[in-house]
């Protein structure tokens, strides 16, 4: 077994990393790692700041740090997640020692904004960067620079899927004010035709308001299928878990999706929308069928986004980003 190393010495510590609390749910899958976490909070909110919080169950491996005492801390590498981290939060935060240790920026999303010609915002060949589909990769130019994909990896939920609410569900935070690209209108429409509800930050106008993390599971495990509206992702967690669990997802046939559903056996996408609106209603009228498409899907999923992997992958990542960055040992 590989052990992990800080600053090329101390074979078997853990490596120490320091990130921003950015999109939950992913830190808490990154956190499930062989490493040490540590995350900023401040006394006034602001974004990235808040600390470990009350909505997962971190383990003793993610630290909760002052905002200012940050600057006293020990690392061995920083990750990056949004653009404010990279071009001012770091500036704010680090001390100039810490901005020189070995850096990574996580990319989770497609650009925004005219693809595929948007330029990434890494141009230094000493930051590795890393996309979480190839989707991503794909879309963004990634000016000429190496660049490495690691595919979600979520747990494995002990709670069965029973599927006896005849009603499909749709996991979508503030989708009101992220309109088209994550698919409100086609989230609309399709509550026209099938009975379908919606959960997620900023939903309580149009759904059933925010279900946390942790209750997530034992909620979607009634409905007859999960429906994810999104035109324009990168492949939202939402949808993994809920093929881990054994629900049979119907989404549309873009971005990342596209790769990880068959249609009509491990899922089903479609980019038009009422045939998608047909196999709704069939699913809806065959719990059967809900129920062996899910059962395929969950075999799929279990084995791409082994939660172990993904782990494995990042740890891989964080000692590949220090290790190229030590200095040359002369052999004499």
């Amino acid at each position: 077994m590989q052990l992990p190393f800080v600053n090329g010495q101390n074979p078997g510590k853990r490596v120490k990393i320091f990130t921003w609390h950015i999109h939950g749910t992913y830190l808490y899958y990154l956190s499930l790692g062989d490493y040490e976490i540590y995350i900023p909070i401040s006394k006034e909110p602001k974004p990235g700041y808040v600390g470990r919080g009350t909505t997962f169950p971190f383990g003793e491996n993610v630290h909760e740090v002052d905002e200012q005492e940050v600057k006293n801390l020990e690392l061995d590498c920083i990750l990056f997640q949004t653009k404010t981290n990279y071009l001012e939060n770091q500036y704010e935060t680090l001390s100039a020692e810490q901005r020189e240790l070995p850096k990574i920026y996580l990319e989770h999303d497609p650009p925004q904004d005219v693809t595929p010609y948007t330029k990434h915002i890494v141009t230094d060949s000493r930051i590795s960067l890393v996309h979480v589909t190839h989707f991503n990769s794909l879309m963004w130019d990634n000016n000429n620079l190496p660049f490495t994909v690691i595919e979600h990896g979520v747990e494995v939920r002990t709670v069965p899927y029973s599927s006896e609410l005849e009603r499909g569900i749709v996991v979508i935070n503030n989708i009101e004010r992220r309109g088209r690209r994550l698919g409100l209108d086609v989230f609309l429409e399709v509550q026209k035709h099938v009975p379908i509800d919606l959960v997620g930050m900023g939903a309580e106008r149009l759904g059933l308001g925010e279900v946390l993390h942790p209750e997530l599971p034992e909620f979607l495990s009634r409905y007859r299928f999960f429906f994810n509206p999104i035109r324009f992702t990168s492949l939202g967690l939402a949808v993994c878990e809920a093929m881990v669990m054994g629900i049979p997802v119907v989404g549309l046939a873009t971005t990342e999706l596209a790769s990880v559903i068959k249609n009509g056996e491990t899922g089903i996408i479609h980019t038009d929308i009422n045939y998608l609106i047909n196999a709704m209603k069939d699913l809806l009228a065959n719990p059967e069928k809900a129920k062996q498409i899910g059962a395929a899907g969950q075999a799929m999923a279990k084995k791409r986004f082994d939660i172990k992997r993904f782990n494995a992958d990042w740890l891989r990542v964080f000692n590949q980003a220090i290790s190229k960055n030590q200095p040359s040992k002369i052999v004499l």
